[in-house]
């Protein structure tokens, strides 16, 4: 098992910046009598920002989950970097819906939750990366939903992640703060480089963000689209966003 993490940490030259391919062939994956994916292909470029877009029970969250090795297919074969997923992978973080942060530890000690050399400045420098310089020594329950959600990003940003994944993360939050929070995110993620999956209901949000929108649909991709529209994305009212979007919603 060691071994496969060695592999990627002897490839990389910056840990810091930069994303790792991810690349699923003919996985299945059953719970019983269901099969919730179906010799599923997914090939993931370095570096690339895709949206997973579908109903709910279409197999989005399964597909999460393999890619952080919090479960294993069934059948087939799933990679980051070359290397099988078979555990939980130190260049992978995963941003879910909630913000999940520990109530009695204060802003800065849930960034810095490893607690590992340096914490301090590093999650300093991370809240900073997302706008909350000033807020470190204080309590979550003080915060909006939309700054409890940038404490979270700053908390998977602060391990300079290869791969970052995103379970809905912004599906609770106000239309203001979603837009704030996409801009944010477009910002990290091109200074950065890390390879993105995000899984989401919303269409405009997935056209809004990706590189590329899969469509999952009974446990098979329906669509596979790339979105070439030009960076960054500050208005997406434009007749080709909107198109992409009716094309995605047909397929879903």
């Amino acid at each position: 098992m060691m071994a496969a993490v060695e592999t990627l940490h002897d490839d990389t030259v910056d840990a810091s910046r930069g994303g790792l391919p991810i690349s699923l062939s003919r996985v299945e994956k059953t719970f019983g009598a269901l099969n919730v994916l179906k010799h599923f292909d997914l090939h993931v470029p370095a570096g690339q920002f895709i949206a997973v877009v579908g109903r709910s029970g279409g197999g989005k969250s399964t597909l999460l989950r393999l890619i952080a090795g919090l479960d294993q297919p069934t059948a087939g074969r799933a990679e980051i970097g070359g290397q099988r997923i078979d555990r939980l992978n130190p260049f992978v973080r995963l941003l879910f819906q909630e913000a999940r942060l520990v109530p009695w530890q204060r802003v800065a000690e849930n960034v810095g939750i490893a607690r590992g050399p340096g914490w301090k400045e590093a999650a300093a420098q991370a809240l900073a990366d997302v706008g909350l310089e000033n807020r470190g020594g204080e309590w979550p329950s003080v915060l909006s939903g939309g700054q409890k959600q940038r404490v979270a990003l700053a908390r998977a940003l602060v391990s300079h992640p290869r791969i970052l994944l995103l379970d809905e993360p912004f599906g609770a939050l106000d239309a203001l703060t979603r837009i704030e929070m996409h801009r944010l995110l477009e910002r990290i993620w091109r200074d950065r480089g890390f390879t993105t999956v995000l899984i989401t209901h919303d269409v405009a949000e997935a056209v809004a963000l990706a590189d590329r929108v899969i469509v999952l649909k009974e446990g098979a991709i329906a669509l596979d689209i790339d979105i070439d529209l030009e960076r960054p994305r500050q208005e997406l009212a434009d007749a080709r966003a909107v198109d992409l979007q009716r094309l995605i919603l047909d397929a879903v």
